[in-house]
């Protein structure tokens, strides 16, 4: 006779695994089937004009920026071991410059689903050029990138802009707790 005692005590991680386990299938085909340059294109310039509606000092870096990196939609996934992938473009002089994808890998107490978008104003020519000779770049090393949440978002003005790189996330929808960047690699398309 099986005893379900073990059952019990780990309810909630089973619970959560199921989630899980439910919530993936239905995120794979968005990443599974790469983007078309056209919806890229799309996607990028409504999340980015989403999100000046909704941040004004997000517009007020993009703005004074040299270069944007936008990412419409990441989508994130884990259980104990997660990783994130998503497709962007590099906006500089007007246009797309290039095309750019996002991935990231992590593990540790995790469990869920969750899309978000995210956009990396590149605000000096030292940080394009770093992104360009590079064909990518890794949040955390080079240039530095600020993510800014409401509190930075408080402090920030024209006056006080310093920094090599500024980070929004944005349009977080899901069942994971929190999003980090950090460690995430920025890498050029190959076309």
């Amino acid at each position: 006779m099986f005893k379900f005692s073990w059952l019990k005590s780990n309810s909630l991680a089973l619970a959560l695994a199921l989630t899980t386990t439910a919530a993936i299938p239905a995120l794979v085909p968005q990443v599974a089937q790469a983007a078309t340059k056209a919806d890229i294109n799309n996607d990028a310039m409504a999340a980015l004009n989403k999100l000046y509606a909704g941040n004004p000092t997000a517009k007020l870096i993009g703005g004074r920026a040299k270069a944007i990196l936008i990412f419409p939609s990441i989508v994130k996934a884990g259980l104990v071991f997660g990783g994130s992938y998503g497709e962007g473009e590099l906006l500089q002089n007007g246009g797309v410059a290039d095309y750019y994808n996002s991935f990231s890998g992590s593990w540790g107490l995790q469990a869920g689903a969750q899309s978000y978008g995210y956009a990396v104003f590149l605000m000096s020519d030292s940080a394009v050029k770093y992104l360009h000779d590079s064909s990518g770049l890794e949040i955390g090393v080079g240039p530095t990138v600020v993510v800014v949440d409401d509190g930075v978002a408080r402090n920030l003005s024209t006056s006080t802009l310093k920094d090599d790189a500024y980070a929004f996330i944005f349009d977080q929808k899901g069942l994971m707790a929190g999003v980090s960047i950090e460690g995430t690699k920025i890498s050029k398309i190959k076309q």
